[in-house]
């Protein structure tokens, strides 16, 4: 028995209304139509409409967008951004300090391959495989002191996109798109790209107890078209028309469907999308078509796979998407566990002119200030050399997963440029200096984003939860 029968006459559910109006849930559809002609007055369109339409945040926020250059399975420090010369000091011997614990068994230090050199004003040293984008150092502000809580992959990708390495929780992306909603009617609030799925797939940018609409848009860039990128994106046998008609009906069926069983939250998320799925025919397949930009443009940011994520990034956030993710590839494609420097030296390549092309993109189009750029990986890898196990078809001179130390870098969005932050030991093993946690990272990312990460909660399950869960704090000294 539905107990909401029983409410007095003047007490309708918020389905029985809608229901009762004639219209029904395709008036949500039309007064977005109306609103972009000009037809209705602003007051009209309030959040309650659309649940992705803009809303303010906190207290005045230094960027209004994310970007999330996601190099996925864990790209080694200490042959990117934190430059160890001890290591060649001690080759093939033990490390005096002694490895760390981590998940495979690891021997004798392991000196990087690549050469480093200061670049910029501000003199940071970077490897020679990121030598495009440390053209940009002195915008960038390098976090050499990282760290996380388990040297797993699955755990540390959980732990930087949604604040626990263990159970469901809604993704950072989530919650910030759930509080501010998106700047564009017509196009998700987050995307995630990847060539593929990384590893922990959905579960990097589901909304678990958050509202489905806010869940993460997952694009497969292995294909380029941008009828392929997204699937059914344009109706063949419908017309416009016809296709608002259809919705229609089937708003009113799913009404009577929810008017006996009260609120259900999956169904509305299934209502919700379809109507963003209507309103993405407008301008999805425009913002997915690079071929749109010109040819000095797409030279500037390459041919890969990786550089077109960063160039549809761009295009996205311009109209108004809130956080966009760019996964480097399927699965974990940074995890050299053997042969570091042909597969760094490989991975680097496919990357680094396209991030420059970004940072220089988006500055050039005034977009850098008020866009936060993150790049970085779930962890670290060991500056010893990991030992291939028997039967293994480990080819040495590798490194294992090390979550003690690591590098991030952020850039734009009130972050101030040209400077390393905090410092991991003579090795690159520990962050023993200013040490930041994933979680102080999510604060400082909120409070740039215009939110007291300890005040941003979402009551579940008899429980106020938050990003930080109960820790976090705000690395004010990068904040410009």
């Amino acid at each position: 028995m539905n107990p909401l029968e029983h409410l007095p006459p003047r007490f309708l559910t918020r389905r029985q209304m809608l229901r009762q109006m004639g219209t029904g849930l395709g008036v949500l559809g039309l007064v977005g139509l109306m609103r972009d002609a000009g037809v209705l007055v602003p007051s009209v369109t309030a959040a309650s409409v659309n649940p992705l339409a803009a809303k303010p945040p906190q207290f005045p926020a230094r960027a209004k967008r994310v970007i999330h250059i996601y190099l996925n399975g864990g790209p080694s420090q200490v042959d990117t951004f934190d430059p160890k010369p001890a290591l060649a000091k001690w080759e093939e011997k033990t490390i005096p300090t002694g490895n760390l614990t981590t998940e495979r068994p690891t021997g004798t230090a392991l000196p990087s391959p690549f050469k480093f050199q200061p670049y910029g004003q501000s003199g940071i040293e970077m490897s020679e495989i990121f030598s495009k984008q440390a053209q940009r150092v002195d915008d960038i502000r390098v976090i050499s002191s990282m760290h996380a809580n388990t040297p797993n992959h699955e755990h540390s990708m959980r732990l930087l996109n949604r604040g626990d390495d263990r159970l469901s929780r809604a993704s950072y992306s989530v919650r910030f798109t759930y509080v501010v909603g998106s700047e564009n009617d017509n196009l998700p609030g987050y995307i995630a790209m990847c060539p593929g799925l990384p590893v922990s797939d959905v579960s990097n940018w589901r909304s678990a107890f958050l509202p489905g609409i806010y869940q993460g848009t997952h694009i497969d860039t292995k294909k380029t078209k941008p009828e392929e990128l997204i699937e059914n994106i344009k109706n063949g046998r419908l017309s416009p028309a016809a296709q608002r008609r259809q919705l229609d009906l089937l708003a009113e069926f799913n009404a009577e469907h929810q008017r006996a069983r009260g609120d259900d939250p999956q169904l509305e998320a299934r209502i919700q999308s379809f109507e963003l799925a209507y309103r993405m025919q407008l301008e999805a397949t425009d913002a997915f078509d690079v071929s749109k930009e010109p040819a000095h443009i797409r030279e500037r940011y390459g041919d890969t796979v990786q550089a077109r994520q960063l160039l549809i990034a761009r295009r996205l956030i311009e109209r108004g998407v809130r956080v966009v993710q760019c996964y480097h590839g399927d699965v974990q494609p940074w995890d050299s566990h053997d042969l570091i420097e042909q597969n760094h030296r490989k991975l680097a390549g496919e990357v680094d002119q396209g991030i420059a092309a970004l940072l220089t993109d988006l500055k050039q189009r005034g977009l850098l200030d008020e866009t936060l750029v993150i790049c970085g990986g779930e962890f670290g890898r060991t500056p010893a050399v990991e030992i291939p196990a028997p039967g293994t078809p480990g080819k040495g001179k590798g490194r294992d997963h090390n979550h003690y130390g690591f590098t991030v870098w952020l850039a734009g969005g009130g972050v101030k440029g040209g400077y390393v932050y905090g410092a991991t030991d003579e090795f690159g093993y520990r962050a023993v200096e200013k040490p930041v946690h994933v979680h102080d990272l999510h604060a400082t990312l909120l409070h740039l984003l215009g939110f007291d990460h300890a005040k941003l909660t979402y009551r579940y399950a008899g429980r106020d939860f938050r990003l930080t869960d109960v820790s976090g704090e705000v690395v004010s000294d990068i904040i410009a």
